[in-house]
């Protein structure tokens, strides 16, 4: 009976023994455990995979490529009714106006390596073509001016709707990014319709080009002053301000896109600027200006506030 009462006393010890060992090894493993999926006891923790470096704006791209509408085109800037390229504000070789290309690539580079696919008359539903033209040839930069023609109808009710308008441009920056996705964008704002009114209709040469049917819905009658014709107006730059908003709200969706803030619009253009032969597009000088906002933009450190 003694011997039995041992053998208990014996298998009890070893029992106790045997969990505080157990207890021992959890507390110093920390009670890790090989989950599914999960690393084995003492195993390093697994590490996350290095972020993708931050986009850093290029103040400095060494091609460019220009689409858009007749601003870009040089329209009326030489002679009358007439494209005049080389003087063009994104590409043109004029010394007068030293366009963007020529400020950032110089002179020599400039030619070749500069494009202008810019089209008079165009409107935001062409852009997605001329952007596809663009893309092919992988710019580091495309500059974008369009807009104005939207609004320059035949009538305030014929002016491209806001959603469209949306629609094309989020379409254009779609076709870029297929094809070139790591070019930059500078977009320009469209410029204040109403102002180039107020400035041109002090010039009577220019009045009766824009009786040719040059933007009607807002040069049309430029000396009626009435409720009505003011009304017209306000309506195409109301047209204009909403276009620009989408220009800014689009742009801003895309890190490699840098929209003007508005300056274009913004910019108080004089006759001094104003075509010789329309008092409506920009000459010369109102094209160098057009660089010059550009150039400042695009070599900004950073995009406007």
């Amino acid at each position: 009976m003694p011997e039995r009462s041992s053998r208990r006393r014996a298998r009890r010890a070893a029992a106790t023994l045997t969990a505080v060992v157990s207890v021992a090894t959890v507390a110093l493993t920390g009670g890790c455990t090989t989950d599914e999926g999960g690393a084995a006891p003492g195993a390093a923790a697994p590490r996350s995979p290095s972020p993708s470096p931050a986009f850093s704006w290029d103040a400095s791209p060494a091609s460019l490529a220009a689409v858009g509408d007749s601003i870009t085109r040089g329209f009326d800037a030489c002679s009358i009714l007439a494209d005049c390229p080389e003087v063009s504000w994104a590409t043109g070789s004029d010394a007068s106006v030293r366009s963007l290309a020529v400020r950032l690539l110089g002179t020599s580079k400039a030619a070749t390596r500069s494009s202008n696919h810019a089209v008079s008359g165009a409107r935001m539903a062409q852009l997605p073509e001329q952007m596809a033209l663009a893309a092919q040839e992988k710019p580091e930069l495309v500059t974008v001016m369009i807009g104005a023609n939207d609004a320059c109808r035949d009538s305030v009710g014929l002016m491209t709707p806001v959603a469209g308008f949306r629609a094309s441009f989020e379409a254009s920056m779609r076709q870029l990014r297929a094809t070139a996705p790591k070019a930059q964008v500078y977009v320009s704002s469209v410029p204040d319709l109403k102002r180039l009114w107020s400035t041109g209709r002090e010039n009577p040469l220019g009045k009766q080009i824009w009786k040719l049917g040059i933007c009607r819905s807002m040069l049309a009658d430029a000396d009626d002053m009435g409720a009505a014709a003011v009304a017209r107006r306000d309506a195409v730059r109301e047209r204009v301000v909403a276009y620009n908003e989408v220009l800014r709200e689009v742009c801003a969706r895309d890190e490699r896109c840098r929209y003007d803030g508005g300056a274009v619009f913004d910019y108080r253009f004089t006759g001094k600027q104003l075509s010789e032969w329309d008092w409506f597009h920009p000459g010369r000088d109102g094209q160098a200006r057009l660089a010059e906002i550009a150039y400042r933009h695009v070599t900004a450190a950073a995009p406007p506030a």
